[in-house]
């Protein structure tokens, strides 16, 4: 048998014994083309275009990107979306810590807690939750109905430039559920004689905190900030049904996927919404860049002389 042949033989042999790992690949190879990598290819090509859904796509070159600059609405999105991140992300991390952190000193029924804890997670999203936070927040609503007890008249929260992002942050950090899970998986992996031992050399609860669990926990700490941060940016229901899809008062609740939905199914712009889509991924991916770079500074890491890389 000839060297060609040899070679084809082996190559055919190959290709078969690979043929059952490829059929169990052949639904997510579909779905990764098909759902995921397709329409992303068509939405960057139709953010280079003037379409409305009602017609045929026409190129615009780069008129819908020149748009955001003159775009007052987009502004204001991209401010409320940003003070909602900055507010949201970090009071949710340090609430779920804490729960975690109490959690994790040894209750009994810890798996009832957790789950009890992890429900919010679960609904925190759903339009149902939206509806009861509009009506606990409302002006009427419950909130007002319990500082009205200690003789408060509560103004509406909901209705109130100044109130009304302030709720969604706290229906975000509601939410805790998730990271704690997280967290206190972590907080099981640190053995306890690194605690014993601190507490022989005379740490305090406090030293023991900021000394051992944080450094510790500090992967942990970067998973959950990186998760939160990008699920932040991607909000759109609270503030769909909290302000009816208006994003009021006065744009106040005006988050930046909130207003991409206005220009897409309200002004059916698609090629200005394709645009704003593409922006929003850049963002991401730019402040998740960031705090990769910027975790060698802080993470804790075994691998790297002085713990941190």
């Amino acid at each position: 048998m000839t060297a060609p042949a040899v070679h084809r033989d082996t190559t055919v042999t190959r290709l078969r014994k690979s043929l059952p790992a490829y059929a169990f690949l052949a639904p997510w190879i579909v779905g990764m083309l098909g759902i995921t990598l397709g329409p992303m290819l068509l939405s960057l090509y139709y953010s280079f275009t003037d379409y409305s859904l009602l017609g045929d796509p026409q190129w615009a070159g780069v008129d819908n990107y020149a748009r955001l600059l003159t775009d007052e609405r987009f502004h204001a999105s991209l401010r409320v979306t940003f003070l909602y991140v900055a507010l949201s992300v970090p009071l949710e991390l340090v609430f779920a810590l804490l729960v975690a952190v109490v959690l994790n000193r040894g209750l009994r029924g810890l798996a009832t807690y957790r789950a009890i804890y992890y429900l919010p997670s679960l609904l925190g999203g759903s339009v149902a939750v939206a509806i009861l936070w509009r009506q606990i927040f409302g002006r009427d609503g419950l909130v007002n109905d319990v500082l009205a007890i200690v003789g408060i008249d509560g103004p509406g929260w909901i209705s109130t430039p100044e109130y009304s992002l302030l709720t969604l942050v706290v229906l975000r950090v509601w939410q805790f559920g998730a990271p704690m899970v997280i967290f206190l998986a972590g907080l099981r992996q640190i053995p306890d004689d690194v605690y014993e031992a601190a507490t022989i050399d005379g740490a305090n609860a406090v030293q023991r905190f900021v000394r051992i669990t944080l450094p510790l926990l500090s992967p942990i700490i970067f998973f959950n900030l990186v998760l939160q941060t990008i699920g932040a940016f991607q909000a759109f229901t609270p503030a769909f049904i909290v302000s009816g899809g208006s994003g009021g008062p006065s744009d106040s609740t005006l988050f930046y996927t909130l207003y991409l939905y206005q220009r897409a199914f309200g002004s059916f712009e698609m090629g200005y919404a394709a645009a704003l889509a593409w922006v929003l991924l850049l963002i991401i991916g730019v402040l998740t860049g960031l705090n990769f770079l910027l975790r060698r500074y802080w993470v804790y890491s075994e691998d790297e002389p002085g713990g941190l890389r």
